[in-house]
């Protein structure tokens, strides 16, 4: 009895594990995937000045960040 109460503990505890490593996997290739996107869009950007303005949801203050690369447009 004491036996199968040990084998189903770690059977759950195994199953806990696989279930980390694959939630891990998902998140590693998010990031992947957001910092590709990110990558992409600063190629894009670095040739031409961005403002991007955003307002807080709570306080409604609008907040300014420009982007200005220094990268040369190619012709």
């Amino acid at each position: 009895m004491a036996k199968e109460k040990s084998t189903v503990k770690s059977q759950q505890i195994q199953n806990s594990v696989e279930k980390l490593e694959r939630r891990l996997d998902m998140l590693d290739r998010r990031l992947d995937d957001i910092d590709s996107m990110v990558s992409a869009v600063i190629e894009r950007v670095m040739s031409q000045p961005v403002n991007i303005g955003i307002s807080c949801p709570n306080c409604g203050k609008s907040v300014e960040v420009a982007l200005i690369g220094n990268k040369k447009p190619r012709p």
